[in-house]
């Protein structure tokens, strides 16, 4: 008798394989060895918000837009190693530009004579499973702003209010607090949300181009206006125009902004015939507005313009308990955006960054671990993995005569007394299992 051959796990082609497909919740595509799509299911053009008529035949990098497609993609370790990827984290790119965390495995696609001709991937949407995550560890969040300390309750609560109201916003803080986070949750819980969000920083540019930039220009304006440019009051038309340290505004600039705020209307350079401003004003400074008005370096009556409802955002060293709820988020982060398995943080690097006072706040953190992941890829971070002036800096951490022992101790006490002695909630924080941390509280006797 001939010798029978094991059916393909895929066969391609056929109503029956696509409607098998289409059955699925998950989301399946296929690429040939060239790496352009020969399948797409109805899961997966659900969950990318590509079409399947748009998916196939395209290269895979172009329709799958993955953090990972650049330089780690999971499907290429698979088709060169033959070893299958299993349920790796990532997040892919939809066409309105939202990330959407999945979580994807790979394996060969072989026809019936073994003959190695493609790929496929399967994948599954997480947003329901990291909207679950956040509920669970009892965090307040809106929009990309992280925090579980008491300071910063009142200012989530007064967010959707302020961003239902349509009134100019003040943010105030120092550098790095998050005041353009703040700017794009006002945004995006406003009337306005399906407009764009543009943004100025008033103090990086110099005040003869800040104007056009503002306010755009008419062809001939000056020597080199070959053509009409749009400013930023126009782009952000029907939108949120958000203007950064506004503190830095010239004098000068200062007046024609508060006409157009007054008249809502602006003039673009070289033109005599105004231009509504259909824009919502978010202002943001690190500077007291109401010191620089005293010296006459900010307008009194432009200061009453901005201010109408203001939001002062406090430093990261005044809510020190948000510090380990922000390394979890940023190590989560860049884990799906480099594909790597950094699994938390050793509790002697934590107490390290917890005894640091952080004055670029929570940008100067972001930065910490950012640098932490060059030189660790799987793992917790380590002491060894921060910055050496930091591991330096007098005062950081425990006195030199603590062992590891001693300070994990001291911590574990602190991370229990945070959670209100809760070992599940106090594990999650520490990216442990809640068996591990039992032993670790066993073994010092707490």
């Amino acid at each position: 008798m001939p010798k029978r051959t094991a059916p393909s796990p895929f066969r391609l082609g056929g109503d029956s394989a696509s409607i098998i497909l289409d059955s699925l919740t998950e989301g399946v595509f296929t690429v040939d060895r060239d790496w352009r799509i020969t399948s797409f299911n109805k899961a997966a053009s659900i969950i990318t918000g590509i079409p399947r008529p748009s998916a196939l035949g395209r290269p895979c990098c172009e329709v799958f837009r993955a953090n990972i497609c650049e330089t780690s993609c999971a499907l290429r370790q698979t088709m060169e190693s033959g070893r299958p990827v299993l349920n790796r984290s990532i997040f892919v790119v939809n066409p309105h530009g939202e990330r959407i965390p999945i979580s994807v495995s790979t394996a060969l696609l072989r026809d019936r004579g073994g003959r190695l001709i493609g790929g496929v991937e399967t994948f599954r949407d997480l947003t329901l499973v990291e909207e679950l995550r956040k509920e669970l560890l009892h965090q307040r969040s809106i929009g990309d702003i992280v925090t579980q300390s008491p300071r910063m309750a009142p200012i989530l609560e007064m967010i959707p209010a302020a961003a239902d109201s349509g009134s100019t916003v003040l943010l105030l803080g120092e550098s790095g607090t998050g005041k353009e986070l703040v700017a794009r949750a006002l945004h995006s819980l406003s009337p306005r949300r399906a407009g764009p969000l543009v943004t100025v920083n008033c103090g990086a540019l110099p005040e003869n181009l800040l104007e056009s930039e503002l306010f755009g220009y008419k062809k001939g304006a000056f020597t080199d206006a070959r053509h009409d440019k749009p400013g930023r009051f126009a782009l952000a038309a029907g939108g949120t125009l958000f203007l950064d340290e506004i503190g830095d505004l010239p004098l000068s600039l200062q007046v024609k902004l508060l006409r157009v705020i007054q008249e809502r209307t602006f003039e673009p350079l070289g033109s005599t015939r105004p231009e509504k401003a259909d824009v919502r004003l978010i202002a943001a400074t690190n500077r007291d507005l109401g010191t620089l008005v005293r010296e006459r370096r900010f307008r009194q009556d432009l200061y009453y313009r901005v201010n109408v409802l203001s939001i002062a955002l406090p430093p990261l060293r005044e809510r020190p308990e948000d510090i380990p709820l922000l390394v979890s988020h940023f190590i989560q982060r860049f884990n799906l955006t480099r594909g790597t398995a950094v699994t938390g943080i050793a509790p002697a690097a934590l107490q390290l960054i917890m005894a640091h006072e952080f004055p670029g706040n929570v940008r100067e953190l972001e930065n910490l671990i950012e640098h932490a992941f060059i030189f660790c890829r799987k793992g917790p971070i380590k002491p060894d993995h921060l910055p050496a002036e930091f591991r330096a800096r007098p005062g950081a951490g425990a006195p030199e005569a603590a062992s590891l022992e001693e300070l994990e101790s001291r911590f574990l006490k602190q991370v229990m007394a945070r959670h209100g002695f809760d070992r599940t909630a106090a594990a999650r924080e520490l990216g442990i299992h809640p068996v591990t941390l039992w032993r670790k509280l066993k073994r010092y006797g707490l």
